[in-house]
């Protein structure tokens, strides 16, 4: 089933969003099996909540909504090709478990590179994946990213070295 696309909406995290995250982030199962890199304390997103509500100059988080209930996240960091003034947004996209396959993470990532592009001087925004994660490339591609390559052995997960895809989006 997809979604309709006027019921995906962004908003600044929530505290029960971020209790929600951390168990999100807990399991194999939560996070799937692209985002998965073993057990971790999640707790440093409840002690930068409390810091800055997840959004600062560096970068930050946003609740996933569809028709106002959270059903994921996405996020935005820093990135440089070189020296700080050639700096880049990287975003990422995580979807509810029960979520997922419906558009949503499509449609929450167009929204952030709306966001992003609006609100800073970005005039690239990336984002990478693991090669085998079929449902992300397409996500990415519908949200109007290109790809532009393979990054070789670039991601540590689940006892391998795996290959990446980086795609991006320029300002227009």
């Amino acid at each position: 089933m997809r979604i309709d696309p006027g019921s995906v909406s962004l908003a600044p995290m929530t505290e029960e969003d971020v209790r929600r995250l951390e168990e999100g982030l807990a399991t194999p199962e939560g996070t799937g099996e692209f985002q998965w890199f073993g057990f971790t304390s999640s707790r440093r997103f409840s002690a930068r909540f409390v810091q800055d509500g997840l959004l600062g100059p560096d970068g930050g988080m946003l609740t996933v909504r569809v028709d106002g209930s959270a059903v994921g996240r996405v996020e935005w960091f820093s990135s440089s090709w070189g020296r700080p003034p050639s700096s880049c947004w990287t975003v990422a996209a995580g979807i509810d478990a029960s979520r997922r396959g419906q558009g949503i993470g499509s449609l929450a990532q167009r929204l952030l590179v709306e966001y992003l592009f609006a609100g800073t001087r970005a005039e690239r925004i990336q984002a990478y994946t693991d090669v085998d994660n079929r449902a992300e490339r397409r996500a990415l591609e519908q949200a109007g990213f290109e790809e532009e390559g393979v990054l070789r052995r670039a991601q540590w997960r689940d006892g391998a070295w795996h290959d990446l895809v980086l795609f991006s989006t320029l300002r227009r």
